[in-house]
């Protein structure tokens, strides 16, 4: 999941008519796609995005390159665990297409959204304003943890930062973030994360810049990390 809403601490923001008129014929639209079951060869079928929970899926090609890289992960990481390897945090699309390409691949989805319930044992409710109330055998069970904060401040980072301590091993977990580029300050404060080359992109377009930072150096991977000032 992505949320493209930057969250103001004291005020809501409300909607005008137009934009809900917007978003009244968005949902529509998506209705009909599942109706008719439309959508490219190779493509994952996933639930309507709700917008009031500010959900947008990522594109074929952002969600495809995320399930490479975690392969390439898993392929590197020794030894074996039998316990889950990936934990996928408000980011159904992904774990969707990694349970598509890469079935062998334990992981597990941590999401508000109940609808995810379908996928049984692998869900895990989340919210990020409980941050660490999780099944305890979850935690220090990840060595990969993806995760795309619901909202675009910095009490959201806070709290999912905490969660990702939490279900992180203690040493050589790996962490790729996606979240909008007003977090880049606070993703290298609090996560050692840096942005890299490539960019994430959505179904629907965003008006926010989005970014894909990584806690280790990717190399010639993902575009690899941005040059520093």
């Amino acid at each position: 999941m992505a949320t493209r809403i930057e969250e103001d601490d004291d005020d809501v923001p409300a909607l005008s008519a137009q934009t809900l008129a917007a978003l009244r014929e968005f949902i529509a639209e998506q209705r009909d796609r599942e109706k008719e079951g439309t959508g490219e060869e190779g493509e994952v079928a996933l639930v309507t995005e709700d917008w009031r929970l500010s959900q947008f899926w990522y594109d074929r090609n952002t969600a495809e390159t995320l399930v490479e890289e975690i392969r390439f992960l898993s392929d590197c990481s020794q030894p074996p665990s039998p316990s889950p390897s990936v934990a996928c945090i408000s980011c159904p699309t992904l774990y969707a297409y990694l349970k598509k390409i890469e079935p062998d691949i334990p992981a597990q989805i941590l999401e508000f959204d109940k609808r995810f319930g379908q996928y049984g044992e692998d869900y895990i409710f989340y919210d990020y304003n409980l941050p660490e109330e999780l099944p305890l055998a979850l935690k220090h069970s990840f060595k990969i943890i993806v995760a795309d904060p619901p909202y675009l401040s910095k009490e959201c980072l806070e709290k999912v930062t905490k969660t990702i301590s939490f279900l992180a091993k203690p040493q050589d977990s790996r962490l790729l973030l996606l979240t909008g580029e007003v977090q880049k300050e606070r993703a290298l404060e609090l996560l050692n994360a840096r942005p890299c080359g490539f960019r994430p992109q959505h179904s629907n377009k965003l008006g926010n810049e989005f970014l894909l930072y990584t806690n280790y150096n990717p190399q010639g991977r993902l575009g690899g990390w941005e040059p520093t000032l």
